[in-house]
């Protein structure tokens, strides 16, 4: 399986310039993702509509929406499908009806490619999920086989870490942190190089 170009992902990209296509509240519109700048952005990648996991993940997502949008971000959905076929599924799955942000489509798989999530030789997505802050800058990213999914739990865990050290310059989250819990303060030759 031929999957992505080895330079992948990078903690610190900024967040692609592309404008995609995106099914959501039962109307067609154009995603700009340099528009979402100014809150944090979680792109969450599935291979395809009308699979078996994809729907799991998708509803679990949805049943978070309003949390991770209390937290002052926004979640995109994307797949290789088409915007016309995520309309399909939304109309037709009890699961994907609970879906709320956008779902975009990436038929041409370009913003695929450009994070890394392309299976060539399939034309679908890896099961990938990036978290972006306000200034459009890679915090965190994950990847899957697609055959594993994914906890929106840890989601919104990694999601508060990434914004308590942004809130807070010179701490970090050790392992499993969670709001509340004690973070650690290296010394300031060290921050950022943990």
């Amino acid at each position: 399986m031929e999957i992505f170009d080895p330079s992948g992902p990078m903690i610190g990209m900024n967040v692609p310039d592309l404008t995609l296509n995106a099914y959501q509240d039962g109307k067609f519109m154009p995603i700009k993702l340099t528009d979402y700048k100014g809150k944090w952005l979680v792109l969450f990648f599935y291979p395809a509509n009308f699979t078996f996991v994809c729907p799991t993940e998708l509803e679990e997502m949805a049943d978070h929406y309003e949390e991770i949008k209390a937290l002052g971000a926004e979640v995109l959905s994307v797949s290789t499908d088409t915007e016309f076929s995520h309309m399909a599924w939304h109309d037709s799955s009890p699961a994907i009806g609970k879906v709320n942000f956008p779902m975009v489509a990436d038929p041409t798989g370009m913003l695929c490619q450009e994070l890394g999530t392309y299976i060539y030789d399939e034309g679908l997505s890896l099961r990938g999920t990036f978290i972006f802050d306000p200034e459009g800058t890679l915090k965190s990213f994950e990847m899957n086989d697609n055959s594993i999914g994914r906890s929106a739990t840890e989601l919104i865990r990694k999601l508060k870490a990434a914004i308590f050290v942004k809130e807070h310059p010179g701490q970090v989250c050790p392992a499993s942190w969670t709001p509340g819990a004690k973070t650690l303060t290296p010394g300031p030759d060290l921050v950022g190089k943990i």
